[in-house]
């Protein structure tokens, strides 16, 4: 006798399905183009089976963002705080390049105050915690004044891209963010002794 299929099986591949869907999207027509009906056709699903796990496109591209990034599920740490922050702004980086996908979402948030806060429990925080985590330790190991505001390093460190990608002025390249990130950790660092 046959088993019946695992409907959580089944909803598992249909989601896997519409993710794939919309990052294929994403990249061929970009965020402003993206429909719930181009993904629903491309996944093989239907309209109402993308609205019964997602409100709207934003919730939908940001699960395939946060599927994607590994900076908070995984920070790195290789001993050397400059190139774990350069990984770390890397990846924000691609994904806010990422065929418009992380802009987009960011951009929808704006006027979407569900999508607002489903970005910053999802991405925002978890990236900011997994930032602070980091510097925390660089701080206990003597690398950073133990009096370093977190914050502050927070927003010298990656207010320049958001400023960067809100006024249209080009997402920085690695050198951009190997200075940057040289000239952050001097007003962070603690004087060495003469």
């Amino acid at each position: 006798m046959a088993k019946p299929p695992n409907p959580a099986r089944r909803s598992e591949s249909s989601r896997q399905a519409i993710l794939a869907a919309t990052g294929e999207l994403c990249s061929q027509v970009g965020y402003g183009r993206l429909t719930i009906e181009a993904i629903a056709a491309r996944a093989g699903v239907s309209k109402k089976t993308i609205y019964r796990w997602w409100p709207s496109k934003g919730a939908v591209v940001l699960e395939l963002l946060g599927e994607t990034a590994t900076i908070a599920t995984a920070p790195p740490d290789t001993g050397d705080l400059a190139a774990d922050l350069h990984t770390m702004l890397t990846e924000i980086v691609d994904i806010l390049t990422r065929d418009s996908a992380g802009t987009g979402v960011i951009s929808e948030a704006l006027n979407d105050p569900d999508l607002a806060r489903d970005l910053r429990e999802r991405l925002i925080q978890p990236g900011i915690d997994a930032f602070k985590q980091r510097l925390r330790r660089a701080q206990d190991a003597g690398r950073l004044h133990p009096d370093a505001d977190l914050d502050v390093a927070l927003d010298l460190l990656y207010g320049p891209i958001y400023h960067r990608m809100a006024l249209h002025l080009g997402m920085p390249g690695p050198a951009y963010l190997g200075s940057l990130i040289t000239h952050a950790l001097r007003a962070l660092t603690p004087p060495t002794p003469h």
